[in-house]
């Protein structure tokens, strides 16, 4: 649709050489003013393979545009009265659990909904993950903060998943179901989904791409159904312009939300992070599922969304009630922030500014830092060092409680380590320490390190997943030969075993899975399980005990290993 108004004359000269100049293949723009939708137009190729022209129907990937739609949910939750957002998630969700007290017993929905956790954003715990959304939550609480508790902004993807968890749990029905009944129906968004298994099964989607060597290359579509509340919906431009009419407060969609409700998502709790430095947005704050800031002297509500080959920007200014929607099949694409810039400029009566320069110079700032910081960690780099073990030494199945299992290969002579399907190789870097690539949407390169126990052996290995300031490495701890877990092969440990001094040690199951130990007038000893065929003695660091066999591999006795000596014992 094509509207006359004088103010979008050579917009679509204007959008398509922007398209060119960011290589974006296919966009969708929707232009809302006064609750009448002025624009819903397709420019470009939503299949650039098969020259397939995006439409107002084409669906894409939102990303966390979706945030709003869980905040929204919430609110009507809270309208009805059967949800506070300043009453703590516990009562709502009582296995809720984080790595610091004082915020699991105190934090609330609205701290969930407004990234003041405490938590950096340990996207890599949750990212190509097999996890479901109830593993994720349980595992929220081995995922340590690096600032403290509402001390300051920081973005956090599994607050949005818990907060979604949360008010699917007081509607009694799923985050999914709350959002279709309450919000996709009555705003008649028809065509709007929550997972990308959906959206492709649609006649009308776009295909998303990242540039690679200065074209526009096809990948695959990334599930992320597990984040869903944070960014997992998929729409158009006509249903999206339905969404920004009911953030403007239309009259059509007056009887979902409360005008109060809809106000306190709209307003600012937390200083957060600008998007990019300018004297016309001068500052930030996030208020529930939005942004708010100055434009240029006017009061502008927005969310943006990346995720894999998908970039999108839903903006609006309440008190003029203009509202703007951009939604695009490049990953991490700055063009919808370029768009919309240039349209808010034009219906504003604005000079023009030239948003595509600035932004083209961001980009290439941040990507210069990230080259800057590449050489500075190499100019710490020891020359002539080598890996203090044999290669096949650095093997085996790494666990961290919160993100899961890492396994380490060798694989025609290079370590490589395999994580939520990421294959990466390892390069040695310095002594223990070696080169990691992580291929996201660009290649990273991460230093990561192994640790050595007391006993000379492989134990942990630290993976700098997470770079905000103040973060801990991700340290994966080496897991001990699964046979030492397995039942049927405990059983053949099992026993009574004789000391030289004729004492008698009896070897028992204390558990499905677990050896215990017991000597005369000492307590029951709970065996840990190490490496190969040694257990450690829970409680007692420095004890041990290795089980012996002989040529036919049968057990013949084992060995206690104490700081005053080894003690063996005969299997009787």
């Amino acid at each position: 649709m094509r509207h006359p108004l004088k103010e979008l004359k050579g917009f679509h000269e204007f959008a398509e050489e922007e398209m060119k100049r960011w290589k974006v293949p296919g966009a969708a723009v929707g232009i809302i003013k006064d609750d009448e939708i002025i624009m819903a137009e397709g420019f470009g190729y939503k299949d650039k393979e098969r020259n397939l022209k995006v439409n107002p129907e084409t669906v894409f990937a939102i990303g966390s545009a979706t945030k709003a739609f869980t905040t929204a949910a919430m609110a009507i939750l809270a309208d009805e009265g059967k949800l506070e957002w300043d009453k703590p998630v516990r009562e709502y969700l009582p296995e809720f659990h984080m790595h610091d007290p004082v915020a699991t017993e105190r934090m609330t929905p609205r701290d969930l909904t407004c990234h003041r956790s405490g938590l950096p954003r340990h996207d890599m715990m949750w990212y190509n993950s097999p996890f479901s959304r109830e593993e994720l939550l349980r595992r929220i609480r081995y995922l340590e903060p690096n600032k403290d508790f509402r001390s300051i902004w920081q973005y956090q993807n599994l607050m949005y998943m818990t907060a979604g968890l949360l008010a699917g749990r007081v509607a009694g029905t799923t985050w999914e179901g709350l959002v279709q009944e309450r919000l996709f129906e009555p705003l008649k968004m028809t065509s709007s989904n929550f997972s990308v298994e959906d959206m492709k099964k649609q006649p009308d989607h776009s295909l998303p791409y990242q540039e690679k060597a200065g074209s526009a290359e096809q990948i695959p579509f990334r599930n992320i159904d597990a984040i869903g509340p944070a960014g997992s919906i998929n729409s158009n431009v006509l249903d999206m312009a339905n969404w920004v009419r009911f953030q403007l407060g239309s009259g059509e969609f007056s009887g979902i939300l409360s005008a109060g409700s809809l106000n306190e998502m709209h307003t600012p709790y937390i200083p957060c992070d600008p998007f990019m430095k300018a004297k016309e947005i001068p500052i930030s704050s996030y208020g529930l599922g939005w942004i708010i800031e100055p434009y240029r002297g006017y009061r502008m509500i927005h969310h943006g969304g990346n995720i894999d080959g998908f970039s999108s920007l839903v903006s609006f200014m309440p008190d003029e009630k203009i509202g703007v929607v951009i939604l695009t099949n490049m990953n991490a694409s700055l063009l919808p922030n370029v768009l919309a810039y240039h349209i808010f400029d034009r219906m504003l009566g604005l000079c023009d500014i030239d948003w595509s320069s600035r932004l083209k110079g961001e980009a290439e700032k941040m990507k210069a830092a990230l080259i800057r910081q590449d050489r500075t960690a190499h100019l710490s780099k020891i020359e002539g060092t080598q890996p203090s073990h044999a290669l096949e030494d650095y093997t085996g199945i790494y666990e961290h409680p919160g993100y899961g299992e890492l396994k380490i290969e060798l694989t025609d002579g290079t370590l490589q380590a395999l994580f939520h399907s990421f294959v990466m190789p390892l390069t040695h870097y310095h002594y223990d320490t070696f080169e990691m690539e992580l291929k996201l949407s660009e290649t990273t390169k991460l230093l990561a390190s192994f640790t050595i126990d007391v006993n000379g052996h492989i134990s942990r290995f630290s993976v700098p997943f997470e770079m905000a300031p103040g973060a801990k490495e991700i340290e994966f701890v080496k897991k001990p030969d699964e046979r030492l877990s397995d039942p049927e092969f405990l059983a053949l440990l099992t026993g009574v075993y004789v000391l030289e001094d004729g004492t008698e040690v009896a070897v028992s199951l204390g558990g499905e899975r677990t050896l215990r130990v017991t000597l005369p007038g000492q307590p029951v000893y709970e065996l840990v399980p190490y490496r190969e065929l040694t257990f450690q003695i829970k409680h007692l660091p420095g004890y041990s005990i290795r089980f012996e066999t002989d040529d036919s591999e049968q057990v013949k006795g084992l060995r206690f290993i104490q700081p005053n000596g080894e003690f063996p014992a005969v299997r009787k």
